[in-house]
């Protein structure tokens, strides 16, 4: 295909919008929507590769998989083998081995599923993965696999002009079945190609149903210009990161990036000035560097001023790895389909897989450490995902249930987030006459006013009183812990919602004290980054807080038990006073962490340390 300069010029104006919003999201709220623009772009680039292929009776589906081995993988194994080396020397074993994770993941181009199934309520923050971009050209690359077998094999039996309209109408469906799925499945649907193929689709219907312009219609083709261009632009000023994704706003900048194609503009200012011409060209470098780098000033906690330095860095890199990688001539064309294996870039995706893979399965090379701080690492790792909360089994009208059967026909109810879920283990464990309800959402506060930070659906327990209409509870259980998560920054904003929740909180209060005999408010345990497994080995944390540090984190609580309802039968349980003596530890002599994050407590240490809520199940 020629070059196309307004297509490169596009690529700049996606990679933009990425890196600034990547680098400070207040910057440009919607520039994650730049992966949409280069998802069209993607689309239109193959289907123009295979169809003329196709027309011509000449497409190889092995050719078309080398040249895109070739063009996208030297440079992301060359980035994977650089944080590799970088690991080595100065990540921690259990950084280390997430990082060998996720190498092995990007280069086998499964790195979306990966995310996917990491993405959760005690999900590792996003600005701890080091590859968590590479989900895109994972993305891309199931796109690549896929596309031209479904249309190679097509054409054995439909004529062109059917596959084209195929492909109109998959486009359609794929976009009303995105719609659909991102708000049914938010998670699967951001990471997954089954809603984001309709993108690419969407380049494939550009180039397959061209506009026509004649020579005297240059106005109209500026005017298409402009109008896709305001449609990005607009995405990105306008949208933000709340929203559901991709869902039906995809639309504007896929839209967008369709009509700007459709202009074909090749002498066109906004995409062919020299500045758009250059990022596009390493666009694919700057990507894949950006990243990498953004998570670097994270980590080490740099400050502000890292922000400049790390976007020209990521410019100066990507223009490096564009250079002397992106542009090496590896072998494109072979004899016999047994020579394919020849292709250098397989080699490159056997090889950083595999240590990747044994990173990851040796712990990030633990055997490395000293012994006692193996113990530590060993100890960190099992404790992060060491969580024991099963799975519903009880349904009482939209609710799910966690449900533990007593020996009498008297009732209790837990209701509130994780932090009343990680009572469970030493609940149930409690030979009791009482019948528990546990009506859970992690995430979520059960006042009408709260959203989540990512868009959880908290009606479970938002609707509680379906549940206490169907259920006669003699005591009812809640904690106070999400009461200030999720505020606004701005002071008098956060003072009024947090107001507004403490309103809401007593009016909860006052109906579950009509509808029972006692309430109990659980108030927050101690937490902090030192209860973190990963933090406390990444940074050598100390292995206790102070009790007034344990207290002052809870200072909003505190302060707003005074404004909590006061009534007869209403008892506040604060976990500190059992917990903590003058220090709050946070693992044993045996380097055994209590908690698997910085607030949430390890089964086992549940089981140890909750007596506390024996009250809750005393007569009297």
């Amino acid at each position: 295909m020629k070059f196309k300069k307004d297509i490169n010029g596009l690529r700049g104006i996606a990679v933009i919008a990425v890196v600034l919003f990547h680098f400070n999201e207040s910057w440009l709220p919607g520039g994650f929507a730049g992966v949409d623009v280069f998802f069209v772009i993607s689309g239109f680039l193959m289907t123009g590769i295979i169809f003329r292929g196709i027309e011509q009776e000449s497409f190889s589906v092995l050719k078309f998989y080398i040249a895109r081995a070739n063009r996208i993988i030297p440079a992301l194994a060359f980035l994977c083998l650089v944080l590799l080396i970088w690991g080595l020397i100065y990540l921690e074993p259990l950084d280390f081995r997430v990082l060998g994770k996720h190498v092995g993941s990007s280069i086998g181009f499964l790195s979306n599923i990966v995310y996917w199934s990491e993405d959760g309520y005690f999900d590792v923050a996003s600005h701890e993965k080091w590859l968590l971009h590479t989900w895109s050209l994972s993305v891309e690359w199931q796109f690549y696999i896929i596309y031209p077998l479904v249309l190679v094999t097509a054409r054995k039996f439909l004529p062109v002009a059917v596959i084209k309209s195929m492909i109109l109408g998959g486009t359609i469906l794929g976009f009303i079945f995105c719609v659909i799925a991102t708000y049914k499945w938010p998670s699967s649907s951001y990471y997954f190609l089954t809603t984001r193929a309709w993108e690419m689709m969407v380049g494939g219907v550009c180039y397959l149903y061209p506009f026509s312009f004649s020579n005297i219609q240059k106005k109209q083709k500026v005017l298409l210009e402009w109008f896709g261009l305001s449609l990005i632009i607009a995405s990105y000023i306008f949208i933000n990161k709340e929203v559901a994704w991709p869902g039906y706003l995809a639309v504007f900048p896929v839209l967008g990036s369709f009509l700007m194609i459709q202009a074909q503009r090749s002498d066109s200012f906004i995409t062919c000035n020299i500045v758009f011409q250059k990022l596009g060209t390493w666009s694919y470098s700057i990507y894949l560097w950006h990243w990498p780098i953004v998570v670097a000033i994270y980590f080490y906690s740099l400050n502000d001023v890292f922000i400049y330095v790390g976007i020209l860095l990521s410019v100066f890199l990507g223009f490096i790895s564009n250079k002397y990688i992106e542009k090496i001539n590896f072998k494109n064309n072979f004899n016999s389909l047994i020579n394919y294996v020849n292709c250098k870039p397989l080699y490159m995706v056997w090889g950083i897989g595999v240590i990747g893979s044994v990173i990851f399965l040796t712990n990030g090379l633990n055997f490395r450490s000293i012994e006692e701080k193996q113990l530590l690492n060993s100890n960190a790792l099992s404790a992060i995902s060491d969580w024991n909360y099963p799975e519903p089994n009880l349904q009482i009208g939209s609710h799910n249930i966690r449900f533990i059967k007593g020996s009498s026909d008297k009732n209790i109810l837990f209701i509130g987030a994780s932090h009343i879920e990680q009572t469970f283990p030493y609940v149930s464990g409690i030979n009791t006459e009482y019948n528990i309800y546990y009506l859970t959402e992690g995430g979520c506060f059960l006042t009408p006013s709260y959203t989540s930070k990512v868009n959880l659906d908290c009606s479970n327990i938002k609707n509680y009183k379906d549940v206490i209409a169907e259920v006669d509870f003699e005591r009812i259980v809640t904690s106070l812990f999400v009461l200030d998560v999720n505020l606004p920054k701005a002071e008098a904003e956060k003072k009024e919602q947090l107001d507004l929740r403490i309103s809401e909180f007593n009016e909860f209060l006052y109906f579950v004290k009509n509808k029972s005999k006692k309430v109990f408010v659980i108030l927050g345990e101690p937490k902090g980054d030192e209860f973190n497994p990963t933090l406390s080995v990444r940074h050598n944390l100390k292995g206790y807080i102070a009790i007034e540090e344990a207290r002052k984190a809870y200072a909003t609580h505190y302060g707003a038990m005074q404004s909590i309802t006061k009534m007869d039968n209403l008892l506040i349980i604060d976990p500190i006073e059992y917990l903590c003596s003058d220090i709050c530890m946070v693992r044993n002599e045996h380097f055994k962490y209590y908690y698997k994050d910085s607030e949430h407590m390890r089964p086992w240490y549940a089981k140890k340390s909750l007596g506390y809520l024996d009250q809750i199940f005393n007569n009297g």
